[in-house]
């Protein structure tokens, strides 16, 4: 076992900095504060001035570059991203943990821009998942008392660091894959919307085409009727950009960074009232902010199940609910319309999307149940923890 002394002096000190390390990794899914995650962790736990961790592009150059240690203003000050030579480049290309006692001493060092803090003992390993280098995480000005020409981190450290960045691998790839699924959830919601949007539109459009045939057709020998189909071109051009309003909305990515998920599902379900005969509601109490993955989930499975209320159930009245439980949330999506036996419609292989609610639910700790019944409407609930 990895034996580590800790600042507060002691083996379980150091096994306890090491577990918080990676508790905090594997709970984020965006890469960059995973990225930032792993960074924060290393120079604590190691006890470093300064770390850094970059992810190569193609090109020569990073995709990703992260720092903690240096402030904004210096940041800003030291210029371009470092391209990938020296050092950088023995990490990245041969997959080989570097540990100097003087980074500047060493031929393969080229210098660093003016504004760059100054920097002398260095430690750098790889991250790798099997053969491919995901990126390269490095520390350097270690704080402690430094043997005579000799490096402050020491062979333990750098085992200690070895582990992390094994940990930092896992955390990386799979914030990668969760991205990666989320793009192509987001572009199968977009080729649905733009399906449902050519059907809903192109029937009002039709309808709109025959009522002006038809008024046109009445104008001189009916005018009395003419004026009736008038005003039915009227209702639905107003329906039809009705239709188009509350498909921009959801094409539109959703605005929970700015506006919380409070107030997007407010929007949506007051944009969805007016595009559709069945009266839509929405009330909330008590909701505080939740991480970033819940609170997104929580409005996914919303607008799927409005989505199958409005377009499926032929539901007349739909009460959407959103309220705190314990340190996370509560949805809930009812309606009126004709329901349907959830065992049944499993036999079939229709899933209403149900399974990709249940799958957004699970994937943030979370739980979904669905009540329905022929002819009794459906109830869909779904709980999330706090962050």
């Amino acid at each position: 076992m990895l034996m580590t002394k800790g600042r507060g002096g002691g083996t379980g000190a150091g096994l306890s900095r090491v577990s918080g390390a990676l508790l905090a990794m594997s709970r984020h899914l965006e890469v960059r504060d995973v990225l930032k995650t792993i960074v924060v962790s290393a120079r604590e736990l190691l006890d470093a001035e300064y770390a850094a961790l970059g992810v190569p592009d193609d090109h020569g150059g990073f995709a990703q570059f992260v720092v903690d240690g240096v402030s904004e203003e210096q940041w800003k000050a030291i210029g371009p991203l470092p391209r990938q030579h020296g050092i950088l480049a023995a990490m990245l290309k041969d997959a080989t943990p570097q540990r100097l006692a003087d980074v500047r001493l060493d031929p393969r060092f080229g210098g660093w821009p003016s504004a760059h803090p100054d920097m002398s003992d260095f430690l750098g390993l790889p991250i790798a998942d099997g053969d491919e280098v995901l990126g390269a995480v490095f520390l350097a000005n270690k704080r402690c008392p430094k043997p005579q020409g000799g490096c402050g981190f020491t062979a333990q450290d750098e085992e200690l660091l070895a582990i992390l960045a094994q940990h930092a691998a896992i955390a990386l790839t799979n914030a990668r894959l969760y991205e990666r699924s989320r793009e192509l959830t987001i572009a199968g919601e977009r080729a649905r919307l733009a399906h449902e949007l050519h059907d809903a539109v192109s029937q009002k459009l039709f309808s709109l085409r025959l009522t002006a045939q038809a008024a046109t057709a009445l104008v001189d020998r009916d005018p009395a009727r003419a004026k009736d189909e008038l005003q039915q071109i009227a209702l639905l051009a107003a329906e039809a950009a009705d239709e188009l309003r509350s498909a921009v909305v959801e094409l539109r990515p959703a605005a929970l960074d700015e506006d919380g998920l409070v107030a997007t599902l407010r929007t949506q379900v007051q944009v969805l009232d007016r595009a559709h005969s069945a009266r839509v509601t929405f009330v909330s109490h008590g909701v505080r902010a939740l991480p970033a993955a819940q609170e997104e989930a929580l409005l996914r499975v919303a607008q799927e199940a409005l989505h199958n209320a409005l377009r499926h159930a032929d539901a007349r009245q739909v009460d959407v609910t959103l309220t705190r439980h314990g340190q996370g949330a509560r949805l809930r999506v009812v309606d009126d319309g004709r329901g349907f036996d959830p065992s049944a419609v499993r036999r079939a292989g229709r899933h209403l999307g149900l399974v990709s609610m249940r799958d957004r639910a699970g994937g943030v700790g979370g739980g979904l149940t669905v009540e329905s019944a022929p002819g009794k409407g459906t109830a869909i609930e779904m709980e999330v923890p706090g962050g």
